[in-house]
């Protein structure tokens, strides 16, 4: 029994070595980490409060789907909960497809030939969050589509982009735009130069 109680002692002063030991370890590196430059940070940004001032100014109200809605904004931008909402105008009627766009390997073999400098992207919606990009890819993947998600900081807050793409003819790309608006997805068509 002798053994047992000089076994106990030197538990606790293990303990106790152990834990000052831990502190000193958690100590010397909360010093390193608060004293080490953080890479990548603010590197060469110098703005004054008169250009923040500006820039909150410019993007008040901005909103990542503007571009989706279309030649008429006022009748798909979300409501105002002070404003009274504007009456729907009656849009005009779609006009009738062009020729070019009824030879699609036609419009691919012109583009060809002619040395088409850009490449095309079905942008099927802008989101502040990674969540809401990811449920409209999920949407888009059931319907068959294999739609890629791209990250864009905006006046420092970052939109998350569902698109689809890239295409490298205009023609391809408003075929498969023109199958999302017929399930409903609006879209809109986005020109990126090569």
């Amino acid at each position: 029994m002798a053994g047992f109680g000089a076994q106990r002692g030197n538990t606790f002063v293990g303990f106790i070595l152990g834990l000052v030991v831990g502190l000193t370890v958690a100590l010397v590196v909360a010093i390193y980490v608060t004293k080490v430059p953080i890479p990548f940070l603010n590197k060469g940004l110098s703005r004054n409060a008169e250009q923040d001032a500006a820039e909150e100014k410019k993007n008040k109200d901005w909103d990542p789907n503007a571009p989706l809605y279309g030649k008429n904004p006022a009748a798909n931008a979300p409501a105002k909960t002070d404003e009274p909402a504007p009456k729907a105008a009656v849009p005009p009627p779609a006009p009738a497809p062009s020729a070019a766009g009824e030879d699609p390997l036609g419009d691919l073999a012109a583009s060809k030939a002619r040395g088409d400098e850009f490449q095309y992207f079905i942008q099927v919606g802008a989101f502040h969050s990674t969540e809401d990009a990811e449920g409209q890819r999920a949407k888009l993947a059931l319907g068959g589509y294999d739609p890629k998600i791209s990250e864009r900081d905006q006046a420092g807050k970052m939109v998350y982009r569902v698109r689809l793409g890239p295409f490298d003819s205009k023609s391809e790309a408003e075929q498969i735009q023109a199958k999302l608006k017929s399930t409903k997805f609006e879209s809109a068509l986005i020109r990126v130069q090569r």
